[in-house]
């Protein structure tokens, strides 16, 4: 399987498990990869319709990732959380599934104090916004922002 652009990478196996990779962006370093390979439970991916679960088996489906956690549950039990910022999500009818962030990263990584000024930031910028174009962008922050917040606290 050839990953595109840097992020998430997930297949899964006829068995209950899901198979995994996990890189954050513009990794190419082995010694950057979160998982390679590894069977885990389950892992729970946010898109722009609901978070869902995926499980071995699970129904073939193709979404958009909003910025969110994604949470790996291990077969032992233990989870792992990384914070996604976008991206898609496919899993196909063989049951392999691909998920790809434009970026990931474990939540150890963020800094809350910095969410928080960047969302009040932007939400301070929002009603100056010259254009369509540039309300979107600081839509897009503070969007991203509040996801961020939220997984953090």
């Amino acid at each position: 399987m050839m990953v595109l652009r840097p992020g998430l990478r997930i297949k899964t196996q006829a068995s209950a498990a899901v198979r995994l990779l996990l890189c954050p962006p513009s990794a190419f370093s082995p010694a950057l990869v979160f998982f390679n390979g590894a069977n885990v439970r389950q892992v729970d991916v946010p898109t722009q319709t609901g978070a869902f679960g995926i499980l071995a088996a699970h129904v073939p489906t193709l979404q958009v990732l909003r910025p969110g956690l994604v949470v790996v549950h291990a077969e032992d039990g233990t989870t792992s959380k990384y914070f996604v910022s976008s991206g898609s999500v496919t899993v196909n009818a063989d049951s392999s599934v691909q998920l790809l962030a434009e970026e990931a990263v474990t939540l150890d990584m963020l800094d809350l104090g910095a969410a928080k000024a960047n969302l009040e930031k932007a939400q301070s910028e929002l009603s100056g916004a010259a254009d369509e174009v540039a309300r979107a962008e600081i839509q897009i922050r503070i969007e991203a922002n509040e996801a961020l917040v939220k997984a953090l606290e």
